[in-house]
């Protein structure tokens, strides 16, 4: 019997389960989709250091789902909440009719399991139909063979969903059982008409706390923008952090005390059809979930600022590596070392043993002869040039008169650090295989490369000045007042932060500080990949292993792109599983809250029907209500997220943000999806709600 009738009520009140099933749903599709990736990833052809990276990301996925796993069950929890109140005066007409509260914890055990079991059944098809396309994701974003793709089903995921689902929603169907044991019949009957107490709040105390929480998020904008350079240590974030969260909530706390007041000014806006009735409404929403709203602004805060950055790293790095990493092979090796003091001034004499002192006089290419390397016959277009360091040619010296102005901004940089100089026609022949601009100098001129950005902007205030560069006894000025666009070294991102050309002439072997070769590997794809693999385990050669100092630095491009493939893999996965649950959180909170609004709010809809209200009229003013509801904390997370963007940029600016709008795109695209789905689903439940169209009760 009880089972009858717990099939019969889930199917009356699927429309009020509505949210509560999509919630459930997305929640279990999300969960198998990330903890499917690792059987998507084994019928991968990727190399063994892919594989490694590959299980790492694993493994963080594996740590974060469990975080992922609380706030999903704080979420189911929250909204069992929302529907237990729903149906109390239906419990309580059961109570009245006889039935004991024993057999309405069946009867809710029933109905409970029932959407439990449809949510996980629909929520895993999806979860396995979408874990396809991740599979496609998943093999782009690590460059793998999809010639062979085929169905993947991850039973390791698909079995942690279920524990998983089924340890949260063993707490939900507990959580019932306890609810309804201690409920009185009174409380049941009567609690549609209760409604949370509106506390009036004094204006003047309203408006001293919105400036003064105003001034603490201007102050802590600031910190984190114009002000970030004095964030010198991790603890000095906290700072900002700290009066963002505090100032939102008073924001939010004293504009739901004011709210009503400032619309009741503008009268012929305010008595203008329902618009007095969405304004009361709105501003009784706002006063009785101040906290709430506050909560789901940050998350929504967090959510853009995720996203938007995993996806910008993302999409820089693909960016980056096919312009900052041009050629196959990199080799780096340092010169001079026994006539070289290093930055700090201790020399380097004492490190060096006899097959260091004989190695670094010889240049790359003179090394590889010692250690038999027939480089001839692997390698193509080589190229070695020279890196130079002038004594006592300091970071502080080449700011001039700008120095001042600089050290006052920044006052925690080194500032006694050696500059690095190059010829300009080595420079050019580097530039030309790099694929990068070329330059011409007078005998009087210098220019000055960089390509990380908060560097770059502190170097062109002392070329903006024209600073002159006493070499040698002779004087070089600037041939352009900003920096230009240029590197040597291959990368993930930008890391030139100043890279001197002058004339030859000025630059003498003494001064050598390293050499550089790049080369690329001969031959077809197949044999390009047997030499990186010579390459690598050539690294391990006894004549490099006896040097204890002047060892070769070696980058590939291979090995750069499966380290940046790695990275950026694990950002991207990470920020969307986060960012999504954060999203799916907040968009959920706030459905429910406004359902139970709506729910409690039934009889005043009924009122304005009978003061001759038509019904179009009413569901439009239904709409503004949750419209303002929903995106009001939406519109202050976005304002926030001004300001974190450019945080995070400063954090990332290696990476570069030429890729920024477009991550932004694609994290508009997920919050118009699942924010939207929420808005309109909520409406359309709150418009069955307030029509009758729902339970009788």
């Amino acid at each position: 019997m009880l089972f009858k009738l717990s099939w019969q009520n889930l199917k009356k009140s699927f429309k009020d389960y509505a949210i509560y099933f999509f919630t459930l749903i997305l929640g279990v599709a999300i969960f198998y989709l990330f903890n499917s990736i690792e059987s998507q990833t084994v019928l991968l052809d990727v190399s063994k250091n892919t594989q490694a990276i590959i299980q790492l990301l694993m493994n963080m996925l594996s740590i974060v789902s469990v975080f992922v796993a609380l706030v999903l069950g704080f979420l189911i929890l929250y909204a069992s909440r929302f529907l237990m109140k729903r149906r109390s005066r239906e419990f309580g007409i059961y109570m009245v009719l006889g039935m004991e509260k024993k057999n309405i914890s069946k009867l809710l055990l029933c109905e409970t399991f029932f959407i439990g079991l449809l949510s996980l059944f629909v929520g895993l098809g999806i979860g396995i139909f979408l874990s396809q396309i991740m599979s496609v994701f998943v093999a782009n974003l690590f460059e793998a063979d999809l010639t062979h793709f085929q169905f993947v089903f991850s039973a390791l995921a698909f079995w942690k969903t279920i524990i998983y689902f089924g340890i949260m929603y063993g707490c939900v169907m507990i959580f019932h059982t306890i609810s309804v044991g201690k409920c009185k019949l009174i409380d049941l009957l009567q609690a549609s008409k209760k409604s949370e107490q509106v506390k009036l709040k004094s204006p003047l105390l309203c408006i001293f706390l919105f400036f003064l929480a105003v001034g603490a998020l201007s102050f802590a904008y600031y910190k984190v923008t114009i002000g970030v350079t004095t964030l010198t240590n991790a603890s000095d974030i906290f700072l900002p952090i700290f009066l963002g969260l505090g100032a939102t909530f008073l924001i939010i706390w004293s504009l739901s005390g004011v709210f009503l007041r400032i619309m009741m000014h503008f009268r012929a806006h305010y008595f203008h059809q329902l618009n007095s009735f969405i304004v009361r409404e709105v501003s009784s929403k706002i006063n009785t979930t101040t906290f709430s709203l506050s909560v789901i602004t940050i998350l929504l805060f967090l959510t853009i600022c995720i996203l938007s950055s995993a996806w910008s790293i993302q999409n820089s790095m693909t960016y980056n590596l096919k312009k900052m990493a041009p050629i196959d092979l990199q080799v780096v090796k340092k010169m001079n070392l026994e006539q070289k003091n290093n930055n700090q001034g201790i020399s380097y004499d004492f490190l060096l043993n006899d097959a260091d002192r004989m190695d670094t006089k010889l240049s790359i290419l003179e090394s590889f002869q010692q250690a038999s390397f027939d480089y001839e016959n692997w390698l193509d277009d080589i190229l070695e040039i020279s890196l130079y360091r002038v004594p006592n040619m300091t970071f502080q010296k080449t700011l001039g008169d700008a120095y001042s102005i600089v050290k006052e901004q920044n006052p925690y940089l080194s500032y006694d650090m050696v500059e690095d100089f190059m010829k300009i026609s080595d420079y050019n022949r580097l530039a030309s295989k790099f694929s990068l601009p070329t330059y011409s100098l007078l005998d009087s001129e210098y220019i000055l490369l960089a390509n990380f950005s908060s560097m770059e902007s502190l170097r062109n205030v002392a070329l903006n000045l024209k600073t002159p560069l006493l070499f040698e006894g002779v004087t070089l000025t600037p041939k352009y007042q900003t920096c230009q666009e240029g590197f040597i070294y291959m990368s993930q991102g930008h890391i030139n932060s100043g890279l001197f050309l002058v004339p030859d002439s000025l630059l003498t072997d003494d001064l050598r500080e390293e050499n550089i070769l790049v080369a690329n590997y001969k031959g077809n794809d197949e044999q390009k990949e047997n030499i990186e693999k010579m390459i690598v385990s050539f690294q391990q050669h006894p004549y490099f292993q006896q040097l204890s100092y002047s060892q070769l630095s070696w980058i590939t491009k291979a090995s750069l792109y499966e380290s940046s493939v790695g990275l950026s893999a694990m950002v991207t996965f990470i920020g969307l599983y986060l960012g999504i649950i954060f999203l799916m959180s907040s968009a959920a909170i706030l459905a429910l809250k406004e359902l139970s609004e709506s729910a409690d709010n039934k009889i005043r809809y009924q009122m304005l029907r009978k003061l001759g209200t038509d019904e179009k009229m009413i569901c439009r003013a239904l709409f503004y209500q949750i419209a303002i509801f929903f995106f009001f904390p939406l519109l202050f997370a976005l304002i926030h997220s001004i300001f974190g963007i450019q945080f995070c940029n400063y954090l990332l600016e290696t990476f570069g943000n030429e890729q920024l709008f477009k991550s932004i795109i694609m994290t508009s695209s997920v919050l118009v999806f699942i924010y939207g789905g929420y808005f309109l689903l909520t409406y359309y439940c709150s418009k069955n709600i307030i029509t009758d169209r729902g339970r009788g009760y």
